[in-house]
């Protein structure tokens, strides 16, 4: 477990050659759970999403690392839920998220918010009531995720993180990325001018 507040725990598995996290938002008074990002080892995934009882895959977006155990996952009863605009990358999706939705995990919200610049259709999952964000290749410690792959655009992916991740959220809110350790908005904000006189 990563996390673990009154009534949300958060369990992640690193799965895959890139290392991929995979993270599971678990309602603690329904037992209800939803999985971020269905990357790799699917026997693994469907085997976890039965232990925690995941029902809903939250997809941060379409690229390879992130989509492989969807299949399985699907075809263990779990709904796949990913942006329209990275439609093209999944392998099948069961239903689309819009900026701003809210999706019930049991008693809890989840605030979907998209962030495109990695991909055209990312997003990020914000848990209400929790200082957890789950940001998918948005935003890493130390910066935006990459940019130069087809669909990506830097502007754009500095706009994203800048006016609706740290306009929107307190410094002490945790960010947890697609791959690699934690961060938190307050340690990044500081470096946004840095970012962009970087240019990557």
């Amino acid at each position: 477990m990563i996390w673990s507040g009154a009534d949300l725990d958060v369990h992640r598995v690193v799965v895959g050659p890139l290392a991929n996290n995979v993270y599971v938002l678990r309602c603690r008074r329904s037992a209800l759970a939803a999985l971020i990002d269905a990357a790799d080892e699917s026997e693994r995934l469907v085997r976890l999403a039965d232990a925690l009882g995941v029902v809903n895959v939250l997809e941060t977006h379409g690229h390879h690392d992130h989509v492989g155990a969807i299949p399985e996952l699907r075809a263990s009863g779990r709904v796949v839920w990913g942006h329209p605009e990275d439609v093209a990358l999944f392998p099948a999706l069961d239903r689309h998220l819009a900026h701003d939705q809210v999706i019930e995990v049991g008693e809890l919200r989840v605030r979907v918010i998209h962030t495109p610049g990695h991909t055209p259709g990312s997003t990020c999952f914000f848990v209400e009531g929790s200082p957890v964000l789950f940001s998918g290749d948005t935003l890493f410690p130390g910066g935006p995720g990459a940019t130069a792959f087809e669909g990506g655009d830097f502007p754009t992916i500095i706009a994203s993180i800048d006016q609706r991740l740290f306009r929107r959220f307190a410094d002490d809110v945790l960010v947890l990325p697609g791959h690699g350790a934690p961060t938190t908005i307050g340690a990044e904000r500081a470096h946004l001018d840095d970012w962009i006189a970087r240019g990557w």
